[in-house]
């Protein structure tokens, strides 16, 4: 059987292909196609299967990442979208909470809502904070507003009544009533998306879920048609924003859930090669076409959130702690109004992409600005199914920045480099330093196509003394997808003072969320030795507005001070401090379903037999202003021996990207065919 990982960037499309018959692992990579993603898909499956010679016939798995559903919100083309809601509160969406995006900058502006005024709906009910009804649902005001979204065009629909998480009736009946009047409408309902306290990132998450969903719905179609149609016989998996994966079915009702799809598949991938490799904490450091993500590993345990902006609107739902700007190969460099350099977070994308691939791209970017310093090899890009041209990477830098600057070619685009540098180091503190945690003790994960390109010089930059890139590092995070287990998220909020009674109450909770959750794993075919489910207990201090993340795996009804102590033990953790002597609340109890699925194996890699084998060129690459132009040698990755060590300069060549070792760094190829460069002082 073959199983297929696939992940889809702003700039290419990777994949990672697993032969369980003969333990081969191949990777394969083509250029997106940001107007219908599916078509890449379509284009890289059928490619990638011909160069193997493999039948598709034999593909018995196929997941994939994508970034549709960001993407539709960013962009904020989704679905003409109505909002149903209790009376009085249709303006939450707009109201939002005190905060800003900037406090002292009045020319910010928080981004208008997907839902306008006038398609947001109030129906008279009301559900009390214990689940009491305080206002009968009346069915009169309830068609009246369905009637009045139907009659506007309204293609989608969002539900979300006060206090539904406490009783979800009048959700019920009013997805009953829009089923019945708008029938073919998408129906998004809070209770089922986020039973969860806080009704404005209820609402919102509710409303971005419902934006997205018909044509994250329509997308999907289309990519299980394209995979038909090339003779693959198995419904394609979506990664889940968690790390784990969701049926077709469930991506269809919840494409919220994968806000951080691609990414969330890389930062699995990489807790497993630490593993390997022995590398308890990691940086993730994903450097694609279009943007950065990184992410904090801890004691081989990535950090999760159930907090996140989305194109500036809150979603609230469980997913890998990611942090994500706007610095990419494709990110634009330019001089803004005041004679300053910038770089990002425009992105030039796949279409057109940078100057140098030829396809229109008139502005420079990160990638003109590597090819002009000799970093990156013209011939190849894709293991040279890609030729760029270098002449014109030279001429854009030069015309664009380094005339108007008064500078030279290499200043230039060594400036744009270290910009985006800085930028992505920024974004490596804010997940690692502003949280307490010592970046010595950790080494940093390259991965994406420009990762290890530039993970070298940020390693410095940061203080961290490894990088680890792992093999063709350009398509982890399909091969993430072969590491990733089905699971889903269940969630029930619980306000209650942390005595004996309101433990148990939550216990309970917890025995009714997997019952729920294992007859989704029954309906998923989990057979039950490969079910598994993890608890998480939200907690705060009485008088705290916002709460911690508590272990609640292993707990029984006597266990109560055992709660106490993990969440005095998480506080202090996060915050740098615990008050023992203060009151606990249990506010909400978590539960993640897992189904376990075949992962793809660790394999063992030969390696060539010498450096020379090996070296396949030198060419001149620009250092710094210190060194200049020094003289590098550059290696075929595969044909690299293992636990041979070899200092830089060099340049370390494969099909999916290309990493850089400068002088002073030492680098060689582990058992499990990982780069490991040691940064020195």
């Amino acid at each position: 059987m073959l199983r297929i990982g696939v992940d889809v960037g702003g700039t290419f499309t990777d994949f990672t292909l697993l032969d369980e018959t003969s333990g081969a692992v191949r990777f394969f990579k083509v250029e997106s196609t940001p107007s219908d993603p599916s078509e890449a898909i379509e284009n890289g499956l059928a490619q990638m299967l011909a160069t193997f010679g493999l039948e598709a016939s034999r593909v018995g798995y196929l997941g994939h990442g994508t970034t549709v559903a960001t993407n539709i919100v960013i962009e904020r083309r989704g679905a003409r979208t109505g909002l149903v809601t209790t009376r009085g509160f249709r303006d939450v969406l707009e109201l939002g909470r005190q905060a800003r995006p900037s406090i002292y900058d009045y020319r910010v502006a928080k981004p208008p809502p997907l839902v306008p005024r006038e398609h947001r709906m109030d129906v008279q009910e009301r559900i009390g904070p214990e689940g009491e009804t305080l206002t009968p649902l009346d069915d009169a005001s309830l068609e009246a507003a369905v009637a009045a979204l139907r009659d506007a065009g309204i293609e989608s629909v969002a539900i979300c009544f006060l206090h539904s998480y406490r009783q979800p009736e009048h959700e019920r009946r009013a997805r009953a009533a829009v089923e019945r009047l708008m029938p073919g409408a998408f129906v998004s309902v809070s209770s089922e998306i986020l039973p969860e306290f806080r009704e404005f990132e209820r609402m919102s998450t509710t409303v971005v879920n419902a934006f997205v969903g018909p044509k994250m719905g329509r997308y999907l179609e289309r990519f299980r048609s394209r995979v038909r149609g090339i003779g693959i016989p198995v419904e394609p998996y979506t990664v889940h924003s968690n790390g784990g994966l969701m049926s077709p079915e469930t991506a269809r009702a919840c494409p919220v859930r994968s806000c951080v799809s691609g990414p969330a598949a890389g930062v699995v991938g990489a807790v497993e090669i630490g593993r390997v490799a022995g590398f308890p904490n990691l940086i993730t450091f994903d450097v694609g076409g279009t943007s950065t993500d990184v992410s904090l590993i801890h004691g081989h345990a990535p950090l999760y959130t159930s907090n996140r902006m989305v194109a500036g609107y809150p979603v609230k739902t469980p997913m890998l702690d990611i942090q994500v700007i706007g610095a990419g190969g494709g990110s634009i460099a330019a001089i803004d109004d005041a004679g300053a350099l910038k770089v990002g977070p425009r992105s030039a994308g796949a279409d057109p992409g940078p100057v140098a691939y030829g396809k229109g791209g008139t502005e420079p970017t990160i990638t003109d600005a590597n090819l002009c310093l000799g970093r990156l090899d013209a011939g190849a890009l894709l293991g040279g199914r890609m030729r760029v041209d270098m002449e014109a990477a030279r001429a854009v830098v030069r015309e664009r920045i380094a005339k108007p600057l008064g500078l030279s070619l290499e200043a230039a685009a060594l400036g744009i480099i270290q910009i985006a540098n800085a930028n992505m180091s920024r974004a490596i503190r804010s997940v690692s330093v502003e949280r307490g945690y010592d970046l010595g003790e950790f080494a940093l994960c390259a991965f994406g196509g420009a990762g290890p390109l530039h993970a070298t010089e940020v390693a410095v930059e940061c203080g961290i003394p490894t990088v680890l890139a792992p093999r063709e590092p350009g398509t982890l995070c399909a091969r993430g997808i072969l590491l990733s287990d089905i699971s889903s998220d269940y969630v029930r909020s619980h306000f209650a003072d942390a005595g004996q009674e309101s433990w148990l109450g939550m216990l309970g909770l917890f025995d009714e969320m997997t019952r729920e959750a294992d007859a989704w794993l029954v309906r998923e075919g989990v057979p039950p030795a490969r079910r598994r489910f993890k608890r998480i207990i939200d907690a705060r201090y009485v008088g705290q507005n916002f709460e911690v993340k508590v272990d609640g795996d292993g707990l029984g009804p006597d266990d109560l001070a055992t709660v106490a102590e993990r969440f005095h033990e998480a506080h202090a953790r996060e915050y740098g401090y615990a008050l023992r002597d203060r009151a606990l609340e249990l506010v909400t109890c978590r539960l993640q379903a897992i189904g376990e699925v075949p992962k793809a194996p660790q394999a063992r890699v030969e390696g060539g037999p010498s450096l020379a084998a090996a070296e396949i060129g030198r060419r001149r690459m620009y250092v710094d202003g210190t060194h200049g132009w020094m003289d590098a040698v550059v290696y075929q990755r595969e044909r690299l021996p293992v636990g041979t060590a070899f200092a830089g300069p060099a340049v370390v060549n494969e099909m999916s990207s290309t990493t850089l070792i400068f002088p002073g760094q030492t680098a060689q190829i582990d058992a499990w065919g990982n780069l490991i460069v040691r940064i020195g002082r």
